[in-house]
């Protein structure tokens, strides 16, 4: 389901408060959010597991997947569909290890030396960025529009999502430098109307 997906959606716990996740979660999924994580950093793992058990129902009903970040080892306990890890995460073998067999694994890349690296090691999917400056990550440079094509002929069929401050009204410019697949962060979460939203991004993605 990857492979069809263009809109990624992120619920991160420092945005959304642990008791609303499950209610933020259908809302993304009702507006069109076609792959969605649960971020959720400096919290226990066992709150993590807890917030995990919850949401992965409501995104297997959709037919959604339900992605772990930074934690292979709770996918099995959550029934997450894989996991996402960093460049500072340990060999993507070990990550796949911990979540078990049939788990997605992504990675997430930075430069185009990091994507093939990544794809060399077998993952799944991968991220791409961050493109712009983004409080999420506020200490990571932004990479920039200018290799974003050139991440796609690298990746071939294998996903790759452009990630960092993206929001929808930037989604045209990323189309322009050839992305096709975005992750979404804190625009979706910040939307008033995060249902209307998350169609709107789909909409641009598909068809601008």
């Amino acid at each position: 389901m990857l492979s069809s997906a263009c809109l990624y959606g992120i619920l991160d716990l420092g945005y959304v408060a642990a008791a609303e996740a499950e209610q933020v979660t259908r809302e993304l999924l009702e507006g069109g959010v076609e792959v969605l994580q649960l971020r959720a950093k400096g919290v226990p793992a066992a709150e993590v597991a807890q917030v995990g058990r919850r949401l992965a129902p409501i995104c297997r009903a959709q037919g959604v997947p339900f992605i772990l970040n930074d934690h292979p080892e709770l996918v099995a306990a959550c029934g997450a569909d894989g996991a996402h890890i960093g460049q500072d995460d340990g060999p993507l073998a070990t990550a796949r290890d911990a979540a078990g067999p049939g788990a997605l694994i992504g990675r997430s890349t930075h430069s185009l030396a990091q994507v093939e690296a990544a794809l060399a090691e077998g993952a799944d999917y991968l991220g791409f960025g961050p493109l712009f400056a983004t409080p999420t990550k506020p200490t990571y440079v932004p990479i920039g529009l200018e290799d974003i094509a050139a991440a796609q002929t690298l990746a071939g069929d294998r996903p790759i999502f452009c990630i960092g401050g993206v929001k929808l009204e930037n989604l045209s410019r990323l189309r322009a430098a050839g992305a096709r697949r975005v992750v979404i962060v804190s625009g979706l979460l910040q939307a008033p109307d995060r249902r209307a939203y998350a169609r709107a991004c789909r909409s641009s993605l598909r068809f601008s």
